[in-house]
């Protein structure tokens, strides 16, 4: 339920801290004196659309933030309005889009009002209210509904992935295995484009390479022939100095060093004359190469990788295909049974929707209407996940007025009565927290304490909170809170024993100090304690 709302700079309240307890909470002032803006308050909090005209004379934004205690636990939800620019929302202290506030937090508040888009106003609304007071049997329908629903799903996913059939697949599966025996068969190994263009390169310009390679080892027979002479002088000087010794070490280690260096130039030239054939080979492979890259990619770590995707879906194309003999049977069989358990689910949510609207219009007569018009309308509607049925609810305030729509024939007093009527009617609810915006419109007399004290009847299985005119409702409430404005600002305080009695006699009388009227305020409260 809601445990706070705090609201700042909102139109004309400068600064008010409501804290509604469980049940039947009101809120009354006079009029002028800001009782819709709490309501506005808490559709900000829901996500709704902000209005920069909404901020007050008190800064240059607006701020709301509520707390909801929700199985033990807290959903804490601030929106700010500045003056210019976009509204900001936050959800437990982190930033939060309006989007998202109305994921968190609209399923637990429900809002009727004057000109409130409601949930009756939605056809899917209109069935998840009828579904909710479904019998066992029934639901026992809808479950077996939803199963042969998912199955169907689950064939057409596979008739998809078949590609429109089994001839579109077998055609796929000839495609797919034939790039992977192209891919296979070349026998490229990762890395292998490197060695042939680097092996190409040297055998396109080998006359070139050998004639380097020859200067280089006319170069290396000199410096042999100079290292040689070098070679005598040091021994002859080691014969005379001993601890030359390490130096004439080093020149050896050079000549064995410059001989494998002409071992391995020699044979390096000798390569090269033997590779003279494999130049087009060379090339044919790079063609093919070059004929793989254009098909399936830039690089040969590319095609390899397409090859690899290839040979999977080849895998997967058998495994379908092993299954699209039986596919179509299968698929006939579950549109059989969805059409099956459709039928029952529609049957019996037409059963159920005449026995909530019987029950919802014995409420709607106590409130005021005279032979009022309500009907559930089950009618066809293409399978889907919940059903093969639209449903609407058909209303009409009185029997000598054709029915239509609720959404376009109620007004907003209408329909708050007409949503209180189904609650009670159900006995069940999504929200934790309703809240009536003047439902009392054009009501008084006896209707007036029938409302209060169905009213009270909601609050026992959800917190309730209703702005209202009529002291007859008022009396009903466990919490009563008033808003007064003074001057420009208006805020909100709790009224409790004579407070609460001069507030219901202002209600009644206009003057909250009339003898009279006080004692006819704690008749009110009296009958109203009386009766709940």
């Amino acid at each position: 339920m809601l445990d706070e709302l705090i609201v700042k700079n909102l139109g004309v309240i400068e600064g008010a801290e409501f804290r509604p307890e469980s049940g039947l909470v009101v809120i009354t002032g006079e009029t002028g004196t800001g009782k819709t803006l709490l309501l506005g308050a808490l559709r900000l909090l829901i996500g709704e659309a902000a209005d920069s005209r909404a901020v007050g004379p008190f800064g240059d934004e607006a701020s709301v933030g509520g707390r909801w205690v929700v199985d033990g636990g807290e959903v804490v939800a601030t929106r700010r309005v500045p003056r210019k620019g976009r509204s900001r929302g936050y959800l437990d202290g982190m930033v939060s889009s309006a989007a998202a506030l109305t994921e968190r937090v609209g399923d637990l508040v429900e809002i009727i009002g004057q000109q409130e888009h409601l949930r009756l106003r939605r056809g899917v609304q209109v069935r998840r209210l009828l579904d909710a007071t479904l019998d066992e049997q029934a639901g026992e329908a809808y479950r077996a509904y939803r199963k042969c629903w998912r199955e169907k799903r689950r064939l057409e996913e596979v008739r998809s992935a078949l590609g429109g059939g089994r001839a579109a697949l077998e055609r796929e599966l000839d495609m797919v295995s034939f790039q992977v025996r192209e891919i296979e068969n070349a026998g490229f190994s990762p890395g292998e484009d490197q060695r042939l263009v680097a092996d190409a390169r040297r055998l396109r310009n080998r006359e070139a390479l050998r004639s380097h390679l020859s200067m280089a080892e006319k170069g290396l027979a000199e410096a042999r022939e100079s290292l040689a002479a070098t070679s005598g002088e040091l021994n002859s000087a080691l014969r005379i100095d001993p601890d030359l010794d390490e130096l004439m070490s080093l020149v050896d280690s050079v000549e064995q060093l410059m001989e494998e260096t002409a071992y391995q130039l020699e044979g390096t030239g000798e390569d090269l004359d033997s590779d003279s054939g494999t130049l087009e080979q060379l090339e044919q492979r790079l063609a093919v190469l070059g004929n793989l890259r254009r098909k399936y990619g830039s690089t040969l770590d590319q095609v390899l990788e397409f090859g690899a995707r290839a040979a999977r879906r080849r895998e997967e194309i058998r495994a379908l295909l092993e299954t699209a003999d039986e596919l179509e049977s299968d698929l006939a069989e579950a549109d059989r049974q969805v059409e099956r358990w459709g039928d029952a689910l529609s049957q019996a949510r037409r059963r159920a929707g005449v026995q909530l609207a019987e029950a919802a219009l014995q409420h709607l007569r106590q409130l005021g209407f005279g032979k009022p018009v309500l009907r559930f309308e089950v009618s066809q509607a293409p399978p889907a996940a919940h059903g093969c049925d639209r449903v609407r609810l058909l209303f009409s305030s009185d029997e000598r007025l054709s029915p239509g729509e609720v959404g376009r024939v109620a007004s907003g007093g209408e329909l708050s009565r007409l949503v209180l009527a189904l609650r009670l009617a159900t006995g069940s609810g999504s929200a934790s927290t309703m809240v009536f915006d003047e439902v009392d419109a054009g009501l008084g007399g006896a209707v007036a304490l029938a409302l209060g004290r169905k009213l009270a009847a909601v609050s026992q299985g959800a917190q309730v909170l209703c702005v209202t005119h009529l002291a007859s409702v008022a009396a009903f409430a466990d919490q009563h809170w008033v808003i007064e404005r003074h001057g420009p600002s208006a805020a909100v305080r709790l009224v409790e024993g004579e407070e609460r009695v001069c507030e219901l006699t202002r209600m009644m009388s206009g003057d909250p100090h009339s003898t009279t009227g006080q004692d006819a305020a704690r008749e009110l409260l009296k009958t109203a304690a009386s009766t709940v």
